[in-house]
């Protein structure tokens, strides 16, 4: 049962990456829209990841626990080392990718922010930016 927790734990982790190189190459050409599609499936996929991880953390616990004399590296067979080795590389490999789309989303936002400052004023008012009041922030000509 572990082996088809740690298989397919790994296939939400890849989809989990591809899903993301796809908002990379659409953050990059403006496509918005697709990436919000995609952000119900990715959240899902995100759940089921975490689903499979406590059952992989319940089935080692299960494991060790019945057997207290041994050692988990004895406990596990070549497959299910390779599967931890690949969960792990896979794990990394995600930080990685989201690590990147993180800036990318944040030189967006800052970019947007930039515009919507330089076309609506803003002031602080105590903590709070608020627009100027100031009625002629912008000018319509017909």
């Amino acid at each position: 049962m572990l082996s088809h927790h740690l298989q397919s734990a790994l296939k939400d982790l890849k989809d989990l990456i591809q899903i993301t190189q796809s908002d990379i190459k659409d953050i990059k050409e403006a496509k918005n829209d697709s990436q919000f599609e995609r952000l119900a499936i990715k959240e899902e996929k995100l759940k089921s990841f975490e689903n499979k991880k406590a059952m992989i953390d319940h089935e080692i616990s299960t494991l060790m626990t019945t057997n207290p004399d041994k050692e988990l590296p004895e406990l596990l067979n070549e497959e299910q080392h390779q599967s931890l080795s690949e969960l792990k590389t896979q794990l990394s490999t995600l930080r990685e990718v989201n690590k990147h789309y993180a800036k990318l989303v944040l030189t967006v936002s800052n970019l947007y922010n930039t515009f919507l400052e330089r076309l609506v004023p803003t002031e602080m008012q105590g903590y709070n930016k608020v627009a100027s009041k100031d009625p002629s922030i912008l000018e319509v000509r017909v």
